[in-house]
Order: structure tokens, then C-alpha cells, then sequence
């Protein structure tokens, strides 16, 4: 199954747009979000990108850089259980991390910074 991006679909009036052309091209392709889901140990991904750039996926994790506000340091700690996903509630109950995520740690609750399934890490701020 393909994910197309292009932009010949939608208008924002909520009209509809004529195709300009008949077939879809490589550069309009895009790919299934990552869903890093909470493990026992990390697990990354290299993915070739357009361009020969590289993009490394985290699709599994057990580990956070968390930085402290108060104090400025960082420490890499590790994940307990996802608490709440503002991106999506069925994230929660399955455990993916996403950015925006608050997650229990062995410092305390930290909410998400990065996005684990484009950046491949998981950083985090702590939360009072």
C-alpha cells in the first residue's frame, strides 16, 4: 500500500482540485508512521530518504535523555509506562511514544521534546 503526499487533492475552500496529471510520481510517496512503542531495549532503524539522505527511526524504546529545567542536566534514564498521548488517546493503552507524550521515568513524569520516529532518540523534559 502506498502513502501518497501530493498536494493535487484538496483545496482549502474544501473544493475539488482537476488532476494535472494522470500518474502519481516517486517524490509524492510517502511512508507509515514509525509508532515507537515502549520495550525492554531499543531498536533502530535506517531508512535511505530521497536525496540519499538517511533517516534513523526508533521503533522501539526503553530509554530517555530527560533534562531537568531546575537544574539543566541530563541524564539517560529509563522509560516505566507511557501515561497520556495528546496526539492520540489509543496511543496511551498501546504505548507509542510520540512527541507531546508524557511518560513515566525513574526521575518522574517527563513529557516528549523530539519526535522518536524521525530522530530516532527520545528526549524529554521532567514535569512538576
Amino acid at each position: 500500500m502506498s502513502y501518497y503526499q501530493g498536494n493535487d487533492l484538496k483545496k482549502p475552500s474544501g473544493g475539488k482540485k482537476r488532476r494535472h496529471r494522470k500518474v502519481k510520481r516517486k517524490y509524492e510517496l510517502g511512508r507509515p508512521p514509525a509508532e515507537t512503542i515502549l520495550a525492554h531495549s531499543d531498536v533502530r532503524k535506517i531508512q535511505r530518504v530521497r536525496g540519499g539522505n538517511v533517516k534513523v527511526k526508533l521503533r522501539r524504546a526503553a530509554y530517555a535523555n530527560v533534562t531537568d529545567p531546575e537544574t539543566g542536566k541530563t541524564q539517560k534514564v529509563r522509560i516505566l509506562r507511557v501515561i497520556d498521548s495528546r496526539a492520540n488517546p489509543d496511543y496511551t493503552r498501546r504505548n507509542i511514544i510520540v512527541k507531546g507524550t508524557i511518560i513515566e521515568t525513574e526521575l518522574g513524569r517527563a513529557m516528549v521534546t523530539s519526535r522518536p520516529g524521525q530522530d530516532g532518540v527520545v528526549n524529554a523534559v521532567l514535569v512538576k
